[in-house]
C-alpha cells in the first residue's frame, strides 16, 4: 500500500472505531499510533507517543484554556450570572417573548466570560427556564432558546474553540476573538427578531409582561450587574493594550473574578473547590481529545494525504461557496455522531492545508468552523446542548419538544452562516480595523 492510501484506511477505520462508539480522543491515538507505525515502522510511532502528549501540554498559549474555564466556573458558583439575568428580565420585560429574548442575551453576556457552552446553557437553564414556565410560555420555546443562546460563548470572546482553532491553524488568537464579536451579536440580534416574530403572530408562545420596574429597580439591577461587564472589558484591556499575552489575560481574568468574588463576599471555599474541580475536569477532557488530534494530524502529514487532496481541489478549482457547502455538509453530518471540539480537531488536519492551497483566509475560516460546531450542538441525535437543557428541567418537557423548539434556532443558523460565507467582512472588520489603528 502507499502512503496515500494508508491514510485513506486510518481515516476509514477512525470511523468503524467512532461508529462502535470508542471515545474520540481513544480512537483517533489509536489510529495514528497503528498509522504511523505502518509507514514508518513502530519506533517512530512510539517516539511521537513518547514525545507529543509533552509537547502539546507544554504549549504556553493552551495554558489560556484552563485559566478562562476557572474564569467562567467562578463566575457562575459565585452567583454572578443571575445578578445579569435579573438586568435582562427588567430590560425587555415589555416585548413579545421578553423572557425568552432576556435570556437570549443573559447567555450572551455570560458566554463572554465563560469558556464552555454546556456550562452557561446549564446556568441558564436553572435561572430561565423555570421563569418562563410559570408564565405560561410554551414549552418548546422556553427550552430551545436557552439550549441555543448557550451556544454563542462559542463565538463571543475568550473562547475555548477559537483559543484551541489558534493553536492549530497558527493564526493569532487576538484575532479570532475579534472576529467573533460580530458574528455573535448578529446571531443574538437574529435570535431576538425571530423571537419577537414568533411571538407577535402568536402570543400564546410567550406572553408579553405584565408589569414595569421602576427606575430604582432598574439602577438597582443595573448596579448589581457590574461584574461580568468588569471582567469582559478586564479581559479586553488585558489582551489589545498589548501590555499582556493571550494566557497572561486569561490568568488576570480569573484572578479578577476572584477578587470580584471575595468583594461580594460570594466567594467561599466550597464555591473555590467546585470552580477548580469543574475547570480540571474539562481541560482534561478537552486536552485528552486534542492531543489524539494532534497525533492525528502527524499521521496525516506522514501520510501526505492532506497535500495530494489539496493539489486535487486546486486543479479543480471549486468556487468558495461551493467549496463551503461540502464543508457545511461534512460537518452537519459529522455533528450527528461527535461533539464540536472532537469534530474541529478531526477535520482540521485535512481542512487547513486545503484552505491553505486555495488562499482562504484563516481567520475567516474560524469563524465559519465554530459557527458550524455549533449547529452540531443543537440538532439530534446528539445534540448535547438539548441533553443539557433535558438534564435540569426533568420530566417537565418530553426531550422531543425541546429539539422541535431548536427547528426555529437551526434555520436562523444556517441564515447566520450563510451570511458568514458570503460576506467575510462581516468577520475580518474587527480585526483588519485592529491592524490598521
Amino acid at each position: 500500500m502507499s502512503n496515500f492510501q494508508f491514510g485513506l484506511a486510518g481515516i476509514a477505520m477512525l470511523f468503524v472505531l467512532l461508529l462502535a462508539r470508542m471515545p474520540i480522543a481513544i480512537a483517533l491515538g489509536l489510529v495514528s499510533v497503528a498509522g504511523i507505525a505502518s509507514i514508518r515502522g513502530p519506533d517512530a510511532a512510539f517516539g511521537v507517543l513518547g514525545s507529543l502528549p509533552y509537547e502539546f501540554a507544554a504549549n504556553w498559549t493552551l495554558s489560556a484554556v484552563p485559566m478562562f474555564l476557572l474564569m467562567g466556573a467562578v463566575a457562575f458558583h459565585s452567583g454572578m450570572t443571575a445578578s445579569v439575568y435579573k438586568v435582562c428580565r427588567m430590560w425587555f420585560w415589555w416585548v413579545p417573548g421578553g423572557l425568552a429574548v432576556a435570556t437570549n442575551w443573559a447567555s450572551t453576556a455570560f458566554g463572554a466570560v465563560s469558556g464552555s457552552s454546556v456550562a452557561v446553557t446549564a446556568v441558564m437553564a436553572k435561572l430561565a427556564v423555570p421563569e418562563m414556565l410559570k408564565y405560561r410560555y410554551d414549552k418548546s420555546l422556553a427550552t430551545a432558546v436557552v439550549a441555543a443562546s448557550g451556544t454563542i460563548d462559542a463565538l463571543i470572546p475568550p473562547s475555548i474553540a477559537f483559543v484551541i482553532y489558534s493553536w492549530y491553524a497558527e493564526v493569532p488568537v487576538t484575532d479570532l476573538f475579534l472576529a467573533g464579536v460580530i458574528p455573535g451579536l448578529l446571531t443574538a440580534v437574529i435570535y431576538t427578531a425571530m423571537i419577537v416574530t414568533r411571538c407577535t403572530l402568536n402570543p400564546a408562545l410567550g406572553p408579553r409582561g405584565t408589569r414595569d420596574f421602576t427606575k430604582a429597580e432598574r439602577r438597582a439591577a443595573n448596579i448589581d450587574a457590574w461584574p461580568l461587564p468588569a471582567l469582559f472589558v478586564g479581559i479586553f484591556a488585558g489582551l489589545y493594550s498589548g501590555v499582556m499575552t493571550t494566557t497572561e489575560a486569561a490568568a488576570g481574568s480569573a484572578m479578577l473574578a476572584c477578587v470580584i468574588a471575595l468583594v461580594r463576599r460570594e466567594m467561599t471555599w466550597n464555591v473555590l473547590r467546585e470552580s477548580l474541580s469543574e475547570s480540571a475536569l474539562t481541560t482534561a477532557a478537552l486536552f485528552f481529545i486534542v492531543i489524539g488530534a494532534a497525533m492525528f494530524t502527524r499521521f496525516m502529514a506522514v501520510s501526505g494525504l492532506p497535500a495530494q487532496l489539496g493539489q486535487w481541489i486546486t486543479g479543480w478549482q471549486p468556487s468558495v461557496t461551493t467549496f463551503m457547502l461540502i464543508v457545511t455538509v461534512i460537518y452537519i453530518v459529522l455533528g450527528m455522531f461527535l461533539e464540536g471540539i472532537g469534530i474541529m480537531m478531526l477535520t482540521l488536519p485535512i481542512l487547513i492545508p486545503i484552505c491553505r492551497a486555495l488562499h482562504l483566509d484563516l481567520v475567516w475560516l474560524g469563524v465559519v468552523v465554530v459557527k458550524l460546531i455549533m449547529l452540531g450542538l443543537m440538532h439530534p441525535p446528539i445534540g448535547i446542548q438539548a441533553f443539557v437543557v433535558k438534564g435540569v428541567v426533568g420530566d417537565k418537557v418530553p426531550l422531543l419538544t425541546i429539539f422541535r423548539g431548536l427547528v426555529w434556532f437551526l434555520g436562523v443558523e444556517l441564515l447566520v452562516l450563510a451570511l458568514l460565507i458570503g460576506f467575510p467582512q462581516l468577520s475580518l472588520w474587527l480585526p483588519r480595523l485592529a491592524a490598521s489603528a
